[in-house]
């Protein structure tokens, strides 16, 4: 039994017509012989009346009295009823489904509530299931922890819910839909001729979600990486295409994922850099204590570098004020840059290569950008730039590596399962 997972967003499931299209690649897979779980997300997004938002401000959240597993509760409605809709449309297609929750197919979490973690899935349900239907529509999203309360995994729950659910049944690949037909060189907002990519590796994908890019959940893919089971994704609007999302040496494809340079660029904008600076001997207390007030008050830091009299690193624009006050209440004097962007150059094959940097810099300094910080890892190179310097940085920087160039990397992955 070959078993494929689908997943749906929001906007793929808002209205009669998109969950057309939902049906159309549900009928297919089931014509070529597949057992599915489809997970799908609220309907919609605000003001949709049962998307998660509009459900969050029916008890003025945040400003909410209820606790968290009563808010748990409340938006764990949006899939389940999303899981129903799609059912029942797909049964007046002659299409043999059944819905089910997140905990009813198995999925067991540990028990924070909103920010829920997968421990572990049992897909037993699933399997007894496709004896007598060939698709099981999931709500997703959410599951349940050891004392059987409902639970949400928190924002890109969708995403983490279809990768644990493939990783499980050991599928076939996991299919994730969007409105766009695959991951993008670059945000297609600012780069006009960014193009969809046809493979990255799992770790090139991890590195651009989290550094900005959002067609996936970064968590969603790790998952799928320790499994060893490919993801792709693609439009819901869309007959074929997308991209692969697999191992960084292919051998069933052909294709050696590392021999490109870059991949991608992908950017952060809205946060603020942070320098404090001291006397060379109290910097080793400074350091400990700066990052331990940071801490202390839930504050999440990035893009952090070490000196020996002072450290620099970022916050969100909106922890600015918070981040200040508690460093000048310590009595450092934090030296502050709001409005800034976070650049990542991201690709597998640039590890040990000399003179991508040298690249970068002049690339950006031959447009006037200024760089204000940076940092590099094996697979990813980043700066800080000026919030408005970020068009013709990423711009710049897409030219440079020749991004908007058609891919000669051409897969038979999905006519050979």
């Amino acid at each position: 039994m070959q078993i494929l997972v689908q997943k749906f967003g929001g906007t793929s499931v808002q209205d009669k017509q998109s969950r057309e299209h939902v049906i159309n690649h549900i009928e297919k897979a089931v014509i070529d012989g597949f057992k599915l779980v489809v997970v799908v997300s609220a309907l919609g997004r605000r003001p949709s009346a049962y998307a998660t938002d509009s459900l969050l401000d029916l008890v003025d959240f945040p400003e909410h009295s209820i606790t968290s597993r009563e808010l748990d509760m409340l938006m764990a409605c949006g899939e389940i009823i999303s899981s129903v809709v799609l059912s029942n449309e797909l049964k007046k297609k002659s299409i043999k489904s059944v819905a089910l929750t997140g905990a009813q197919a198995g999925i067991l979490t540990n028990a924070d509530y909103n920010q829920a973690k997968i421990k572990e899935v049992n897909p037993t349900r699933i399997q007894n299931e496709f004896k007598q239907y060939d698709v099981v529509v999931v709500a997703g999203f959410q599951g349940k922890n050891a004392l059987g309360e409902l639970t949400t995994l928190g924002r890109g729950g969708s995403d983490t819910s279809a990768a644990a659910l493939g990783a499980a049944l050991k599928a076939s690949r996991i299919e994730i839909f969007t409105d766009v037909n695959g991951i993008m060189t670059a945000d297609p907002r600012v780069v006009k001729n960014a193009r969809a990519l046809d493979i990255v590796s799992y770790r090139e994908i991890c590195n651009l979600a989290y550094q900005g890019a959002k067609v996936i959940h970064p968590r969603a893919v790790e998952i799928a990486m320790h499994a060893k089971v490919p993801i792709l994704v693609r439009s819901t609007y869309e007959k074929s295409g997308g991209t692969l999302v697999t191992t960084e040496t292919s051998k069933t494809l052909g294709v050696d994922v590392s021999d490109r340079l870059v991949t991608g660029i992908a950017h952060l904008a809205n946060i603020s850099q942070i320098k404090v600076q001291t006397k060379e001997k109290e910097a080793y207390r400074m350091q400990s204590e700066v990052f331990r007030a940071m801490a202390d008050a839930g504050i999440s830091i990035d893009f952090i570098n070490i000196y020996p009299t002072g450290v620099v690193y970022t916050v969100p624009d909106v922890q600015t004020k918070k981040a200040t006050a508690i460093l000048k209440e310590n009595g450092f004097k934090p030296n502050v840059m709001k409005d800034c962007t976070k650049v990542s150059v991201v690709g597998a094959g640039m590890t040990g290569v000399p003179g991508v940097a040298s690249r970068i810099v002049q690339a950006l300094t031959g447009q006037g950008v200024q760089i204000l910080q940076s940092a590099d890892s094996h697979t990813t190179i980043w700066v800080l730039i000026p919030n408005k310097d970020v068009y013709k940085a990423v711009n710049a920087l897409h030219e440079e590596f020749n991004l908007s160039r058609e891919s000669t990397i051409l897969h038979d992955f999905l006519t050979e399962r």
